[in-house]
């Protein structure tokens, strides 16, 4: 990377978890600056504005995400191991997730449907990119027989989705980690019970 590609990189990974705590709309200048030690002409010298660092902020944490839930779901062979350590990579990480914040895939969408249009398209996206992944894994278990052929794969995506997010929200609220645990032990019934051949 050349100089200016690293100043910008270090201005998003510091600010990325500022944005992600706070909400983009929250997150002052001065926040900015604080974190990053760097002047306001230094930040509008390597974006726009603060809807464009947000926006780069937000690429960078949902490709974070999306990445290390990939290095670990491509580590298994099966479709079911790989349905399995997706539920995992959120039992083993909410920790991790809930000191930066949140999954800032869901606060950006909580955010981007409330007052900050210009973040919709990207975090559309993301949920989109999201919800294949899992319909790919799904269908690839049906394909190999390891699931029931009737199998929605759409709606368990979406439904598996929904759970997840729902399951780390009420974690974060109520600052117990077991409520996410429960969520996930549930969908991994679900999976024996009703995915499974």
């Amino acid at each position: 990377m050349s100089k200016a590609e690293q100043t910008r990189q270090f201005i998003i990974e510091k600010t990325a978890p500022i944005f992600n705590k706070k909400g983009y709309f929250a997150t002052s200048l001065s926040d900015i600056t604080t974190a990053t030690g760097l002047t306001k002409g230094s930040i509008y010298g390597n974006f726009k504005d603060k809807d464009d660092l947000a926006i780069h902020v937000y690429s960078y944490q949902s490709k974070k995400i999306a990445e290390a839930v990939n290095e670990q779901i491509t580590q298994q062979k099966t479709a079911l191991k790989k349905l399995f350590s997706f539920l995992d990579f959120y039992k083993d990480n909410f920790k991790s997730i809930a000191a930066s914040g949140g999954c800032p895939m869901m606060n950006a969408a909580v955010e981007a449907d409330d007052s900050l249009s210009f973040l919709t398209p990207k975090v559309r996206r993301s949920f989109d990119l999201w919800r294949q992944r899992l319909i790919l894994i799904l269908e690839e278990g049906v394909t190999n027989g390891e699931f029931k052929q009737d199998v929605s794969t759409e709606n368990y995506a979406i439904t598996f989705m929904a759970m997840i997010e729902g399951g780390i929200l009420l974690s974060k609220i109520t600052g117990r980690g077991k409520d996410l645990a429960i969520v996930l032990d549930k969908m991994r019934e679900m999976i024996d019970r009703e995915i499974k051949s």
